[in-house]
């Protein structure tokens, strides 16, 4: 079981993924934040949230003999 449970956490890999793909989400100006349109602050913002996720899917997957 242990092996195939560590496997579920690279599905967390696809929330960025997914996210930037549906480009209706995302398409628009408003909200401004700090003289950024909301299009270039959601891509930004989701490069620091896939970045997070990339690091919990790292230390949840490593091996635990090292």
């Amino acid at each position: 079981m242990g092996r195939s449970y560590s496997r579920l956490w690279y599905l967390l890999l696809l929330v960025p993924y997914l996210a930037m793909m549906w480009v209706a989400s995302y398409n628009s100006i408003e909200p401004v934040w700090a003289g950024i349109p909301f299009f270039y602050w959601y891509q930004m913002l989701w490069i620091l949230i896939g970045s997070v996720l990339t690091a919990i899917v790292y230390f949840a997957t490593r091996s635990r003999d090292n």
